[in-house]
């Protein structure tokens, strides 16, 4: 029921003023010439926790212990009082001791009646605290979204543009392309928003990542590293697991790839995460003859994140000391 429905029904002598009142969902208050509350629904006196018996009769700013002296409160009742106007969905926060910091509609509306020409006023209040606390927390999580949307984006130009095309087929190319993509999207279940991720889960879900098997894990000390170095770690052993794939110890059948880990100290006090790669009963490794895409990835990489990575080409195969700051 809207307030010009309410004003209508009061106005007519066959309805009952206080049984409308007390229907009401919305808290409602009625007041005379001299701003004293005559009447009070059922639904004001449960939002606001307040007893009847101190309601009636008191001036609507003289409420509790004066908390209803609100100044925007005043100025809407000062422009309806002059003028004989309604006002509709006026705006009003306050804290209130008892219910705590509320926002509500107001709507006024002066009530003539015509027997006795009397000037009361319907003060009607919407509580909008809880849905203009949703609409918020959605205008939040929209934001945050199309925040981590154009972060995905970028992360997926620049796999596509740092993933070589020379000498590479369209189809190698794809194939590059979507294993590094498929690496990145697992990061965001890895370390979704500012959390930490276990290492060994790192290197789990990039071998994952790449479909490879026969990697062996020694597992080492728990480590963490920070959301931020989720996605670049794991760039470098989706690389090293790549190319093994490719050239190393996975590219023939007794191959198989040896990871292990520990922790050491540095100066003192800074912790270093120490992971050395090695392939075993593969094919002899041949340096490169000239320093390709996947080895700027993975010293490039380490060496930005704070760290070092070097790469042993040993007669038994690959090793890759990879080095990084926790």
């Amino acid at each position: 029921m809207i307030l010009e429905d309410l004003y209508r029904l009061l106005r007519d002598d066959h309805v009952q003023a206080q049984g409308i009142v007390d229907t009401l969902t919305l808290p409602l208050v009625v007041l005379d010439e001299n701003l004293r509350v005559v009447n009070v629904s059922n639904a004001f006196i449960h939002t606001f926790k307040m007893e009847r018996d101190a309601v009636l009769g008191r001036s609507l700013f003289s409420l509790g212990n004066g908390e209803w002296d609100i100044e925007d409160l005043r100025k809407l009742i000062a422009d309806v009082i002059p003028k004989a106007a309604s006002v509709a969905g006026y705006e009003v926060t306050h804290d209130f001791p008892r219910s705590g910091r509320r926002t509500f509609l107001v709507d006024a509306r002066r009530l003539v009646h015509p027997d006795n020409n009397s000037t009361n006023i319907l003060v009607l209040f919407d509580d909008v605290t809880e849905s203009n606390r949703h609409e918020a927390e959605k205008d939040f999580i929209l934001s945050e979204t199309r925040h981590r949307m154009k972060n995905l984006f970028s992360v997926v130009r620049a796999i596509a543009m740092q993933t070589e095309t020379k000498e590479s087929t369209a189809e190698e190319y794809r194939d590059a392309f979507l294993g590094r993509l498929n690496v990145a999207l697992r990061t965001h279940d890895l370390a979704p928003g500012t959390k930490n991720a276990d290492f060994a889960a790192v290197l789990e879900s990039a071998v994952i990542a790449a479909d490879a098997e026969r990697i062996r894990f020694q597992a080492g000390p728990s480590a963490e590293l920070s959301s931020s170095r989720v996605l670049p770690v794991s760039m470098i052993f989706h690389e090293l697991t790549t190319n093994a794939l490719k050239y190393g110890a996975l590219s023939v059948p007794e191959g198989e790839v040896v990871v292990s880990w520990r922790v050491e100290t540095v100066d003192g006090e800074r912790g270093m995460l120490v992971c050395e790669w090695r392939e075993e009963n593969g094919p002899a490794p041949q340096p490169p003859s000239r320093r390709g895409y996947g080895t700027e990835l993975v010293v490039g990489t380490a060496k930005h994140l704070g760290g070092s990575a070097e790469l042993k080409f040993e007669p038994e195969g690959l090793v890759a000391v990879v080095k990084l700051p926790i």
